[in-house]
């Protein structure tokens, strides 16, 4: 017998509390899957460029790839033009994901300077055109993610979550950072919880996410509906399961390695596989205290069958 879902997004059931966020470079299919497998509640991929996806289809293509257990899938997206967010999301929902989120969220330069990402919050706007013409047009349901302004002097939250919930948005993630803070300096659970309690739609909360712990006291704190775990979860795809790393053996990381790197060559090919599964790495390795000289092999071999056997070496007579 199925349970009850612990939210709704629009029609969409979710069931679970902790979901992986997106992260450029990070929450793509192979760890998406990994992460959906040990209980991120959803699967929401990197961030997708309206750009690409109307005039260089073929660049944004390795992003939308998704399996059917990731599902409820999501396709985030992000640009500055509200007539080529609603071209882009529908060209992508040809492909049949079950929400589109808009990002409002990312701090990155070259994302702001053209107005996108958390450049958007300058404009609220455009923000209201946005999810009125994507909410009109679109059958799946679309939402958000956010930060609480751009700096200390224009927080503006209040007012941008209002307009995404009264222009038809069905959910939205919180940030609870500005983007000048980027990703440092605390994050602000009072705002999530000011946001919670003036919304009808679910909010996701963001921010301050460092172990188990913090997830449970972000939804005691915020009454939130979930909770979205960043750089929290790189190299941790455990903490989805409700397990901080000290808690989890030696054998388990080292599988959990391997069965990671597998998938990322399985979408990458062999050689290029091998090479992006390394910035993974370095964080799995992190709580490790293993030879120096034993990490740098590992981090520059271009073998296969070199990196599998030193793996299993490194882990023989580890534990934690």
């Amino acid at each position: 017998m199925q349970k009850n879902p612990d939210f709704i997004i629009g029609s969409v059931p979710i069931f679970g509390r902790v979901i992986l966020s997106p992260m450029d470079g990070f929450s793509d299919l192979p760890y998406r899957s990994l992460a959906r497998e040990y209980g991120s509640a959803m699967s929401i991929t990197e961030f997708i460029s309206c750009i690409d996806v109307v005039k260089n289809y073929s660049k944004a293509e390795p992003l939308l790839r998704f399996n059917e257990e990731e599902r409820p899938i999501v396709f985030q997206i992000y640009d500055s033009d509200p007539s080529r967010i609603l071209e882009a999301a529908l060209i992508l929902r040809g492909l049949g994901p079950d929400i589109i989120d808009v990002n409002m969220g990312c701090s990155a330069q070259a994302v702001v300077n053209r107005g996108a990402g958390a450049g958007l919050l300058k404009e609220p706007e455009k923000i209201a055109e946005i999810f009125k013409k994507l909410t009109s047009a679109l059958d799946i349901p679309v939402t958000g993610k956010i930060r609480l302004g751009w700096d200390k002097d224009s927080i503006n939250y209040p007012l941008i979550s209002r307009i995404i919930e009264e222009n038809g948005g069905k959910a939205l993630a919180v940030h609870a950072r500005t983007k000048k803070q980027g990703l440092r300096g605390p994050a602000d659970w009072n705002a999530i919880a000011e946001i919670k309690n003036s919304l009808r739609i679910p909010v996701i909360g963001n921010g301050g996410i460092d172990q188990v712990e913090d997830i449970d006291r972000m939804l005691a704190e915020t009454n939130c509906d979930a909770v979205m775990v960043g750089r929290a979860a790189i190299g941790n795809p455990w903490i989805f399961a409700r397990k901080d790393i000290n808690e989890v053996s030696g054998d388990e990381v080292r599988d959990v390695v391997l069965e990671h790197l597998k998938r990322m060559q399985v979408l990458y090919g062999e050689s290029m596989g091998l090479i992006r599964f390394r910035k993974h790495l370095k964080r799995y390795l992190q709580p490790f205290e293993f030879n120096s000289e034993a990490k740098k092999e590992l981090m520059t071999t271009n073998e296969t069958s070199d990196f599998i056997s030193i793996i299993k070496d490194m882990f023989s007579n580890f534990d934690v």
